[in-house]
């Protein structure tokens, strides 16, 4: 009996009779070993796609790019396998160029070892990188299934084979070997990611967000760790153009001691250098970093270089024996590795610390602590004391108009209390920016303008209310209308400001949580108001009496809204404990940037 015609017998028979299941999401990871789509029906011979690859050499960290292509297609399914044994498991991992045609999958016990679609969309061509792992065999194949519909599919397309010139055997290190680079200090690909072990026992850790796994791909990672008369040094974070740390003597930009890794065109390249102002780094043309290694996996960037901890020779660089602020920044970066701006405030320790001292676990904050303050000083202003202050002399009036505090009304005291509670918060609030950037900023759009808008309407507000006409003067009515105007025009700047402000770089709360609950409280307020206004309303009707077609009003208004002081003292403690949730979310989203 033929063996491989038993084989194809039984393959068909469990796909004919087997649940036919699709993967229109591309999440075919238990077509790994198979490579075939179990679509009811048997694969084309004659392929009509292409793979083509940019080179037909490599060495270990290379990224090659892999090109698949063709008339329209719905799904693909790509890996690189041992030339020699095609059946054996997934070699290296990919890395994606666009994410709304692609997908990373994981087949076996290699990570990202496989690339298939995101959808059936129709599509002609796929372009990903593959990153050659330190013991790739000699020789690697890349292999596609591809799936022009249901039932027309090719399985196993065969593609370019690529090999690993002078390779002495699958376990060789992965230092460069070259006699002739070892003056330039080899380069090598980091095999696994880093981790935390031994931070803050064996060498000086920052972590962001604090005690994160660097093996996550969340966590931003840097180590130091002493070793005679230098420093080895790790750096990790989730980031497919650059990521730097600075040494400073103070927690801005400028004058200090920089290195990048940056990724050039899928090659990451590891440089020192050195800050002057808020211009771009001046790469130091002294090359004074060993041991480099780097590895670009699933868009986390890791590399480690080791420096001497004092370099007398190289102008610019810090010793590593004193005390500093550190920086950790990432940003974008072009293929042909030109760093951008970062979008964000870069993390920066709370103090200055020796990274050859005692070793220590830390962290730090994306914020200044006065870009915080001022932040929370806002929100406690504009989501409680407002808000509150505004429903209270809105709809309790009549609740606690019998009801007095040091020779007041209650309701008037207490409305008060809160507007003057705001206006203090908010000037304090105000001047915090001011200080932390010595002046005026440029760099946070219409933030600032209306923010300036709105702590005028705060002033004015209450030295108009100063000016408050008596209960029967003919000009109360217009002081009413003018008081109510721009203390709503304040509170509908006021939130527009803090959304507008919640995503500048100096205090940028994760998003978009931040935007869904201000949506969220500004919904829970407009909420409160109109039931209370309906309430009211129907109180009105309630005292209602038609009689000979005339309207008459039995009781007056005030007494008509006492009925329901029950009903709004309960939704005031609700509305306030409501207020004190979405205070706390925000508070705590500032306390942990």
């Amino acid at each position: 009996m033929e063996l491989p015609g038993l084989a194809f017998a039984l393959w068909m028979f469990i796909c004919l009779y087997a649940p036919v299941d699709g993967y229109p999401s591309g999440k075919v990871r238990e077509a790994c070993t198979s490579m075939v789509p179990c679509h009811g029906s048997s694969p084309q011979l004659s392929p009509e796609h292409t793979i083509t690859v940019n080179g037909t050499e490599f060495k270990p960290g290379d990224n090659i790019e892999v090109h698949l292509f063709g008339p329209d297609f719905e799904g693909f399914f790509i890996q690189a396998r041992d030339a020699e044994h095609l059946d054996s498991p997934a070699v290296g991992s990919f890395v994606l160029v666009d994410r709304r045609l692609s997908q990373l999958l994981t087949c076996g016990r290699t990570k990202n070892s496989a690339v298939s679609h995101t959808s059936k969309a129709k599509k002609k061509y796929v372009k990903v990188y593959w990153i050659a792992p330190g013991d790739a065999p000699k020789r690697v194949q890349f292999l596609a299934t591809v799936v022009k519909k249901y039932k027309t599919f090719w399985v196993k397309i065969p593609g370019p084979i690529v090999s690993q010139p002078n390779v002495l055997s699958p376990t060789a290190p992965l230092h460069a070997t070259s006699e002739a680079i070892s003056a330039s200090h080899p380069i090598s690909y980091l095999s696994k990611p880093f981790n935390a072990s031994g931070c803050g026992s064996m060498k000086f850790c920052v972590r962001n967000p604090s005690n994160c796994d660097p093996e996550s791909a969340s966590c931003f990672f840097l180590s130091f760790q002493q070793e005679k008369s230098s420093v080895f040094i790790e750096m990790s974070g989730p980031s497919e153009g650059y990521l730097a740390f600075a040494l400073s003597h103070d927690q801005w930009m400028g004058g200090d001691d920089a290195y990048l890794c940056v990724n050039e065109n899928h090659h990451v390249h590891v440089s020192a250098a050195y800050l002057k102002g808020r211009s771009p780094p001046v790469l130091d043309s002294e090359n004074a970093l060993e041991d480099v290694s780097w590895r670009l996996v699933d868009g986390v960037l890791q590399c480690s270089f080791r420096r001497s901890i004092r370099l007398p020779t190289c102008k610019g660089r810090f010793n590593l024996d004193s005390s500093y602020y550190i920086f950790l920044a990432d940003g974008e970066a072009s293929e042909g590795g030109q760093i951008y701006k970062h979008r964000r405030q870069p993390l920066i320790t709370n103090g200055i610390y020796n990274v050859t001292g005692l070793p220590q676990d830390i962290g730090g904050s994306r914020s200044p602590r006065l870009i915080k303050a001022h932040g929370a000083l806002m929100f406690v202003a504009w989501i409680t004391t407002v808000s509150i202050g505004v429903i209270v002399a809105r709809f309790f009036k009549p609740v606690w108009s019998h009801s007095f505090l040091f020779g007041k009304e209650m309701w008037f005291q207490v409305h008060r209390m809160l507007m003057l509670t705001t206006v203090v918060l908010t000037s304090i609030s105000f001047v915090l920016p001011f200080i932390y950037r010595g002046g005026w900023s440029k760099q946070a759009g219409f933030h600032p303008y209306l923010g300036c808008t709105v702590m005028a309407l705060t002033i004015f507000q209450p030295l108009m209310a100063g000016f408050r006409p008596s209960h029967h003067a003919p000009r109360r009515q217009l002081f009413n209308w003018f008081h109510w105007s721009t203390g709503t025009t304040a509170r509908i700047l006021a939130v527009v400001t803090m959304f507008l402000g919640m995503d500048l770089p100096a205090l940028d709360l994760p998003d978009p949580w931040d935007t869904y609950t201000m949506i969220g409280f500004v919904a829970w307020h407009v909420g409160t108001d109109l039931l209370l206004e309906i309430h009211s309303y129907c109180l009105v009707r309630k005292v209602e009496v038609i009689e000979d077609d005339r309207v008459q009003i039995l009781q007056s208004l005030t007494s008509a809204e006492a009925e329901g002081r029950l009903f709004k003292q309960i939704v005031l403690t609700i509305y306030v404990c409501g207020n004190a949730v979405f205070l706390i979310a925000f508070l705590a989203a500032i306390n942990q940037i």
